[in-house]
């Protein structure tokens, strides 16, 4: 069993990691929009859609770890 303490700090690094993703991922689909024209348009976007998704469950696992940090 983890102490609360290395649970505050697990969830801490998610959501630090999570932080990158959540700047990158709309960035990269809104430059992906301005050049439709581009051949590789479809895989720019879909990496930018991917990124915000790991944003979205790499919070929502770092706010489920420290909501059991802070009550268990």
């Amino acid at each position: 069993m983890k102490t609360n303490k290395e649970l505050l700090y697990k969830g801490i690094k998610y959501l630090a990691s999570s932080l990158p993703l959540i700047f990158l991922g709309p960035s990269i689909v809104y430059s992906s929009f301005n050049n439709q024209d581009h051949p590789l348009y479809v895989y720019i976007l879909v990496i930018g859609l991917i990124m915000m998704i790991g944003a979205i469950l790499l919070i929502s696992v770092g706010v489920k770890v420290l909501i059991k940090a802070f009550f268990n």
